[in-house]
C-alpha cells in the first residue's frame, strides 16, 4: 500500500503512505506494538485461546496469554508531515501463515519481532521475508524476566544477512515503537536505492 506520491494540485507535495507488516512467533508482541504506537484505534481481530487449541498452540514461555490474533492487528502512524505508515500485524500461529501472502503485498517493509526466551519462534519470519527480498529489521522485545543479548548476539544467533538492523525495543512504549519504524523506513529506503541503482547499472 504505497500510496501516489505526486504534486497536489495546490503544488504541494501530496501525502505518502507505505504499508509496514509486523511479524513474529506467538505471544512476541505484535499486537501489542501496533497499538502502543497508532495514532487511531486500532483494529484487532484477537479471540480467546480455547482448550480445543491447546494441542496446536505452543503457550509455552507465555503461559499468561489468553488471547491470540486470527486475522490481522491494523494500525497508523505519521512518521512525519506528509509520511504515514499503514501498521498491518501478522497472526503468530503456523495455521494462519496463509494469511502472509496476502498482507505482504505492497508493503515497503517488515518488522520481526523477536522475544529472546524463544528466539526460535522468528526464523519462519525471517525465512518469509529473506525470501521474497523484503526488507526488515529485527526488532527485540525486551521481556523483564528475559536475559539481556546484544544485537550483534542476536544478529548472529539467527544468521541474519550481513546489513540487516538488530534493534531492542519496548513494545509497550510508543516512543521505543517509533524508533524501530524509522530505522525500517530508512533501511528499507537504502535497499531499494541500490537495488534500482544496481538495475540501472
Amino acid at each position: 500500500m504505497v500510496s501516489e506520491h505526486s504534486d497536489a494540485p495546490n503544488g504541494e507535495t501530496a501525502p505518502l503512505a507505505l504499508k509496514i507488516l509486523v511479524a513474529g512467533g506467538f505471544g512476541v508482541g505484535k499486537t501489542t506494538l501496533v497499538g502502543a504506537v497508532s495514532e487511531i484505534r486500532p483494529l484487532r481481530t484477537e479471540e480467546l485461546l480455547s482448550e480445543v487449541g491447546q494441542s496446536v498452540d505452543d503457550t509455552d514461555g507465555v503461559d499468561q496469554k489468553v488471547t491470540t490474533t486470527v486475522a490481522m492487528d491494523f494500525g497508523r502512524i505519521t512518521i512525519r508531515s506528509g509520511l504515514s505508515l499503514y501498521l498491518f500485524g501478522t497472526p503468530g500461529q503456523d495455521r494462519f501463515w496463509f494469511l502472509w501472502d496476502e498482507l505482504s503485498q505492497g508493503a515497503l517493509g517488515a518488522v520481526v519481532l523477536a522475544d529472546t526466551r524463544r528466539l526460535g519462534d522468528c526464523f519462519p519470519a525471517v525465512d518469509y521475508f529473506e525470501h521474497r527480498h523484503i526488507p526488515f529489521v529485527v526488532a527485540v522485545n525486551c521481556f523483564a524476566d528475559a536475559r539481556t543479548y546484544g544485537a550483534h548476539e542476536v544478529s548472529r544467533a539467527l544468521d541474519l544477512d550481513r546489513g540487516t538492523p538488530v534493534v531492542l525495543c519496548d513494545a509497550r512504549d510508543r516512543d521505543s515503537g517509533k524508533e524501530v519504524l524509522i530505522r525500517l523506513v530508512e533501511y528499507a529506503g537504502r535497499m531499494y536505492t541500490a537495488r534500482l541503482l544496481d538495475s540501472v547499472g
